[in-house]
């Protein structure tokens, strides 16, 4: 069965899907950079933030092609997170955004976007290895640590400022910012590391091989740059010890008896 050909170096997906033409690049807006402003961090609040990130979520499945539940990357992305209720008791709702970007990433409310692109070039374990070791950024708080650096660097402070403490209606251009914080978020090595083991972790508690991170990981790493590889860049080029990653994750999954699926 073809899938769309993304690039010269796109891979064979492994869902049995028919395939649809992603047409649109992720639509951040027109995003605005300010200066810093973290002097004012103690005035917000997890209320605060947790509207911040709701707002930013709405504006993000409003601006981008949100595939709708009777379309097979959607059915596939449903089957396989079906019994995938909860992060660390953080609610999980997943969509799938119909764009040529290859990236996905999680919010700190539980909103995780896959996007169909990525969908394409990995199996089913695989995609479950990226959505666990993003999942772990969202049960570590490293998301929302980002999220509230953005909120009080750029203009959306003016707006909390603004409304004196109280909740405040973003711009599509502060919304934009953030939408870019929650999608380009850049993490430390050691952020990094703790995500792929509570990634692990969540996967194995939610009965799925974790086999499928080490193997996510490698896929990507083996892959040429490009402009739309977005993930891989998000994840392995500030860090050099991409193979260091692979191999513990291969190693603890040897260690605790997971086998490692066919390769596809």
């Amino acid at each position: 069965m073809l899938i769309k050909k993304l690039s010269a170096i796109m891979l064979v997906s492994a869902a049995c899907m028919a395939p649809i033409e992603a047409s649109a690049q992720f639509n951040l807006g027109k995003a605005v950079q300010a200066a810093g402003k973290t002097a004012q961090a103690l005035t917000l609040s997890d209320e605060q933030m947790a509207a911040y990130v709701k707002q930013s979520v709405q504006w993000m499945d409003e601006h981008n092609p949100v595939l709708p539940e009777d379309n097979e990357y959607t059915k596939r992305l449903r089957r396989l997170t079906a019994n995938v209720k909860d992060a660390d008791g953080i609610p999980l709702n997943f969509k799938v955004y119909d764009v040529i970007d290859i990236n996905a990433f999680a919010c700190p409310d539980g909103s995780v976007r896959v996007f169909s692109s990525l969908m394409d070039i990995m199996s089913d374990e695989e995609l479950m290895g990226v959505i666990g070791h993003e999942i772990g950024h969202v049960i570590k708080r490293h998301s929302k640590k980002a999220l509230k650096q953005q909120l009080l660097t750029d203009a959306a402070l003016d707006a909390a400022g603004a409304a004196n403490g109280k909740i405040a209606t973003l711009t599509d251009s502060q919304l934009g910012a953030l939408s870019e914080s929650l999608l380009n978020a850049k993490y430390s090595q050691k952020q990094e590391n703790e995500a792929d083991n509570c990634g692990y972790d969540f996967l194995v508690a939610n009965g799925v091989n974790p086999w499928g991170m080490a193997m996510a990981f490698e896929k990507l790493s083996s892959m040429e740059g490009g402009s739309k590889m977005s993930y891989m860049q998000k994840m392995f080029s500030s860090h050099p010890d991409t193979q260091k990653r692979i191999k513990a994750m291969s190693e603890r999954a040897k260690k605790d008896g997971f086998t490692k699926p066919t390769a596809e």
